[in-house]
């Protein structure tokens, strides 16, 4: 697989520590509020991502935490604290709110097929962990404290930077919102460790710690969580783009500064979700959820298969235009899928596998998911029987999850259901959909009952005179359309 590396800042094979084994980190939700579809859209392709791998051979541990404290407004050290914000919105509990954010993100998820982490570690469960990093980093000279705060000294550092490829509005995310200057800090890009009472005396949150009472910095609850699930050698972290600067940065600088040696070999960030006005936002009014997508009558799939029809390092533009045109594609496609027949041959093997590599190819080019929907419509096109067709659309969509296969089953029974009629006395009808027909049909069963046949037969001749054949059977009649 080649995969591009936000660290390299080139597309690379991707290689692990461990040969067949992944150790997978994903930055997870800031639980309090809804999560809006841009935020999805990063989990979304790391479920791909992370679906792929394992599709193609990997064993992978994939690790999430859920920042439930610490995660200030402004990324910057600045502002009150994400989750006191919303408590106080609500009038509830921090731990209340968390809980509550935590449930609907994983509603969320399921809703669009997201596959739940193997860990999921809320960040207020490792505080021992940050206290044991903190007193490392400070011991090894990377550390200072400073008016009640420990921050992390960056002039330690050979290199601070990283991801300097990126956009300046990514890389200013976290000091562009009129910040004002910490004294306490040696350097301008010094970050806190650890806060203590001697700033936001009101945080809900608090431990004892070497260094008073306090609660953890945002960045070194991502670097105790993968410390302790994924061990000292990461293969593989993943992102929002608006995270790399400060937060990946910052997780870099205190974990390799901590363990000594290199952390983690491959960088995987996804873009923006834009709209006309810029990026999406809580902030901006322009918060958009699964659940207002269902209210208007979206299945969450069509988002799903609009994220998939663009590749993750582009800024993907939303507008209910779009979403509409990606939503009538996924119909069809689920339209085109129910018209095959599962009873219709053996299943071809070789065909199958035939597809299976070359998808392993296609979506091992830097996670082409463009290319992964392409490969369904080959797919539909193949020159086999229904049940291959079938085995080869099940295969890919182990990866997409786009629940293809339950979709159409689901219109095929809706269809035929659609296709049979009633009448008051019981006669059903079984056709092709066909309205009109049916009610000629369901006329004629009536009026054999009546036992006035010339009306009948009046009506079988005008049935066949629209190439319309029926075929009387107990309690009713089939018709289909025959051509001469």
């Amino acid at each position: 697989m080649y995969l591009y590396n936000s660290a390299t800042h080139k597309k690379e094979e991707f290689k692990t520590h461990t040969p067949g084994h992944v150790e997978m980190y994903t930055c997870g939700p800031t639980v309090y509020h809804f999560a809006h579809i841009g935020n999805l859209r990063s989990y979304i392709m790391e479920d791909v991502l992370e679906k792929y791998l394992r599709y193609a051979g990997y064993d992978v541990n994939r690790v999430m935490n859920i920042t439930d404290v610490g995660h200030l407004v402004s990324d910057a050290d600045e502002g009150e604290d994400k989750m006191l914000k919303g408590a106080r919105r609500e009038h509830k509990t921090v731990m209340e709110i968390a809980q509550f954010y935590t449930d609907a993100f994983f509603s969320d998820c399921e809703k669009l097929h997201i596959k739940r982490p193997d860990v999921v570690q809320p960040a207020t469960g490792c505080i021992p962990e940050y206290i044991r990093i903190i007193e490392g980093l400070m011991e090894k000279g990377y550390a200072y404290f400073a008016g009640g705060n420990v921050y992390f000294d960056s002039s330690k550092l050979d290199r601070y930077y990283i991801f300097n490829d990126h956009d300046e509005e990514d890389l200013a995310v976290g000091v562009r919102e009129g910040v004002e200057e910490d004294t306490n800090k040696r350097n301008k890009n010094d970050f806190v460790l650890w806060f203590t009472k001697s700033k936001f005396e009101d945080q809900a949150l608090k431990w004892d710690s070497p260094w008073g009472v306090g609660y953890p910095g945002w960045h070194i609850e991502c670097s105790g969580i993968s410390l302790k699930y994924n061990g000292e050698y990461l293969d593989l972290h993943c992102g929002g783009v608006d995270n790399a600067f400060p937060h990946h940065t910052n997780e870099i600088a205190q974990s390799e500064s901590y363990i000594g040696h290199p952390w983690c070999t491959h960088w995987f960030h996804v873009h923006h979700l834009n709209t006309a006005s810029g990026k999406m936002s809580k902030s901006k009014g322009e918060f958009l959820t699964v659940s207002l997508l269902e209210e208007k009558g979206y299945d969450p799939m069509a988002y799903r298969f609009f994220c998939l029809q663009s590749h993750y390092r582009k800024a993907l533009v939303f507008s209910w235009e779009n979403l509409d045109n990606a939503y009538g594609a996924y119909k069809k496609l689920i339209a085109r899928i129910a018209a095959l027949k599962p009873e219709d041959g053996a299943v071809d093997e070789a065909v199958v596998k035939a597809h299976h590599d070359k998808f392993v190819q296609q979506v091992g080019n830097d996670l082409n998911t463009s290319m992964a929907v392409t490969a369904l419509y080959d797919a539909l096109k193949e020159k086999t029987n229904d049940a291959t067709r079938l085995a080869i659309l099940a295969d890919h969509d182990a990866v997409l999850s786009l629940g293809l296969l339950e979709h159409a089953a689901a219109k095929r029974a809706e269809d035929a259901k659609a296709k049979t009629a009633e009448t008051a006395d019981g006669f059903t009808v079984t056709g092709e959909g066909d309205a009109a027909i049916d009610a000629l049909v369901l006329q004629r069963l009536e009026a054999k009952k009546a036992r006035d046949f010339a009306t009948a037969d009046r009506i079988r001749d005008e049935l066949k005179a629209q190439g319309v054949e029926v075929t009387d059977i107990k309690g009713g009649a089939i018709w289909k359309r025959v051509t001469a």
